[in-house]
C-alpha cells in the first residue's frame, strides 16, 4: 500500500464522496466548478514552472505544489476578506489560490521586474498584502511564529480576522512551532495552524522522523484542539477549515488541522525522490488525485460533461501560457532595485 494512503484520511468516506458536501457543508454547481478550475490552474501552472526550471529560466530552488492543490483551494473557499495567509517555500499554489495574478507569480519565478516582488524574491519569497498573502518563507518553520504574530495583531485590534498559518510535516518538529502554540493558546489568538502533511518532509518519511505521526495531536499539551483531514478532497478541506476558522474567529483560540496529502514531485526540482517508489506515486495519482476527485463529483451530479471540462482545461492552459510568455519577456529589475525595500521609511 502506498504510504500516502495510510491513515483514516486515506479512504474516501461516504460523506466525502457526495457533491452535496461534507459534514453539512453543501456545495453548489458554480462553487464546485470554481474549485475544480482553481485546482487545475495550480496544477497546470506548476507543470509549466517545472518546464521553465528545466530550461534554465528559473534559478535557485523551486518547490512545486502538484498533488496538494485541494488544501490551498479548500481553505481559500471559506477565507474572509482581511484574513491572512502565510506559508513556507512551497508557495506558488497558495498565491494563485489567494487570487494573485499568474503573470506576476510566474514573472517572480523568473526573476523579472513584472514579478509580484519585482523579481527580487524568486520562488520562495513572494508577498502580496493586496491578496492578504504574507509570504512564502525559506527558513523551515519560520512562518509559524510570524503567522502567530499576525494573529496577535488581530487579537489586539479585535478585528475578527483569522491567520491561516501553513507548515509541513518537516516543520512540525521545529522548536519555534511549539513556542508559537504555547503563546497562541495562552493569549487566545485567532490562528488556524494548517499542517500540510505530504508524508516525506524533505526526503524522510514521517515514520522515520516523528515519534508521534498524528500531527494534529501536537497541540494536546497546550490544550489546542485539532483534527485530521483528507487533504486530497477539496470539500473535506473546506468543511474542516470552516469549523476551525469559526472556532478561532469566535474567540476560542487556535486550532490545528492536519491535512493528509501527498506531493507527486520531489521536495524541490533538484530532488530525484529516490526515497520512494514510482509505483507508490502512481497509486496515489490513480486513487486519490484531488482534481480527479472533483471531476468525478461534477460528473456524478451531471454538472459538467467532457466538453465542459475540456473547455476549462483549455482556458487554464491559455492563462498559464500567457503567464509563461510574460515571465520570459518581462525585463529584469533595474540595478537600483537593490537598494529599495530594505528599510521602511517613516511617513512625514
Amino acid at each position: 500500500m502506498a504510504r500516502g494512503q495510510t491513515g483514516s484520511a486515506a479512504k474516501r468516506k461516504n460523506s466525502d464522496a457526495s457533491a452535496d458536501g461534507v459534514a453539512g457543508s453543501p456545495v453548489t454547481k458554480d462553487e464546485l466548478l470554481k474549485y475544480y478550475r482553481d485546482m487545475l490552474l495550480i496544477r497546470r501552472f506548476e507543470e509549466r514552472a517545472g518546464q521553465l526550471y528545466g530550461m534554465g529560466l528559473i534559478g535557485g530552488f523551486c518547490h512545486l505544489y502538484i498533488g496538494q492543490e485541494a488544501i490551498a483551494v479548500g481553505v481559500q473557499a471559506i477565507k474572509e476578506p482581511g484574513d491572512q495567509v502565510i506559508t513556507g517555500y512551497r508557495d506558488h499554489g497558495h498565491m494563485l489560490a489567494c487570487g494573485m495574478d499568474p503573470r506576476e507569480v510566474m514573472a517572480e519565478l523568473t526573476g523579472r521586474a513584472g514579478g509580484s516582488s519585482k523579481g527580487k524574491g524568486g520562488s520562495m519569497h513572494m508577498f502580496s498584502t493586496e491578496a492578504d498573502f504574507y509570504g512564502g518563507h525559506g527558513i523551515v518553520g519560520a512562518q509559524v511564529a510570524l503567522g502567530t504574530g499576525l494573529a496577535l495583531a488581530n487579537h489586539y485590534r479585535d478585528n475578527k480576522k483569522v491567520s491561516f498559518t501553513y507548515f509541513g510535516d518537516g516543520a512540525a518538529n521545529q522548536g519555534q512551532v511549539y513556542e508559537s502554540f504555547n503563546m497562541a493558546q495562552l493569549w487566545n489568538l485567532p490562528v488556524v495552524y494548517v499542517i500540510e502533511n505530504n508524508q516525506y518532509a524533505m526526503g524522510t518519511s514521517i515514520e522515520r522522523s516523528s515519534s508521534e505521526t498524528h500531527l494534529y495531536k501536537r497541540g494536546a499539551s497546550f490544550r489546542i484542539p485539532g483534527e485530521e483531514v483528507d487533504g486530497m478532497d477539496v470539500l473535506a478541506v473546506k468543511a474542516a477549515a470552516r469549523k476551525a476558522a469559526d472556532h478561532a474567529r469566535s474567540g476560542n483560540g487556535p486550532y490545528i488541522l492536519e491535512m493528509k496529502t501527498y506531493r507527486y514531485r520531489g521536495h524541490s526540482m533538484s530532488d530525484p525522490a529516490k526515497y520512494r517508489t514510482r509505483d507508490e506515486v502512481d497509486e496515489v495519482r490513480k486513487t486519490r488525485d484531488p482534481i480527479d476527485h472533483a471531476q468525478e463529483l461534477l460528473a456524478s451530479k451531471g454538472w459538467a460533461d467532457e466538453a465542459a471540462l475540456k473547455a476549462i482545461d483549455a482556458e487554464v492552459k491559455a492563462i498559464v501560457a500567457d503567464a509563461a510568455e510574460f515571465a520570459r519577456t518581462s525585463p529584469e529589475p533595474e540595478a537600483s532595485e537593490l537598494y529599495t525595500d530594505v528599510y521602511l521609511e517613516a511617513a512625514e
